[in-house]
């Protein structure tokens, strides 16, 4: 009987994971958590196959997350179920660590084989990531992805000034300085060669 935790802030998508999973595993155990401090207590509480994490939750720090979970139980499986860009941030979390990610812009089907592959001990690329990779692989780049240059932190960071937060509300959400974020935001337009969040979201956009 495979056990699975759906980690998640908002109550809809685990709901609407959990039916999912129920629907298509056979005897398949499912249980919720919230936020990142409910994720280590249930973790702790008995032995899970798989957990499908949302990164971008309260009491969570991204990769940080991943380095905990892996501490404390190097056997679970981690599937990254996120609404960041996956051709920005998909390979990013699998070298950190992951197991699979998956875009919550997928639908049911996919879903269904990303949580499949990883019990079957298999890695998990959505077909459009995998062939993103392959082309990288195939054809010799002349020129250099200025968002390889960023760090885990600085790709974060610019994910959600593109989605249109302020430097005030970045500061809160990752419970940092504004003046540090206001760093990282500098930094950021500096390795993309930007002036604006326009010219940023245009940067992305050709890179990705």
């Amino acid at each position: 009987m495979p056990n699975i935790l759906v980690v998640d802030d908002q109550e809809v998508v685990r709901y609407g994971t959990t039916l999912i999973l129920q629907k298509s595993i056979e005897d398949v155990h499912v249980s919720e958590a919230g936020s990142f401090e409910d994720t280590l207590k249930i973790l702790a509480s008995k032995p899970f196959d798989l957990v499908i994490l949302d990164i971008d939750m309260p009491g969570g720090n991204n990769h940080q997350m991943l380095d905990v979970i892996r501490l404390r139980h190097p056997d679970i499986k981690i599937l990254i179920f996120s609404s960041y860009d996956e051709q920005i941030f998909g390979w990013r979390y699998l070298e950190a660590g992951a197991d699979g990610f998956l875009s919550k812009k997928m639908g049911i089907e996919e879903i269904k084989n990303a949580t499949k592959s990883l019990l079957r001990d298999e890695k998990y690329l959505s077909p459009a990531l995998k062939q993103t990779l392959l082309n990288n692989i195939t054809k010799k780049k002349t020129t250099v992805n200025p968002l390889d240059r960023l760090s885990n932190r600085e790709s974060n960071i610019m994910q959600l000034l593109i989605k249109g937060l302020s430097v005030a509300d970045i500061a809160d959400k990752l419970s940092l300085q504004v003046s540090t974020v206001s760093t990282y935001k500098k930094r950021i337009c500096e390795k993309l060669q930007v002036t604006n969040i326009v010219e940023m979201i245009e940067k992305v956009q050709l890179y990705s």
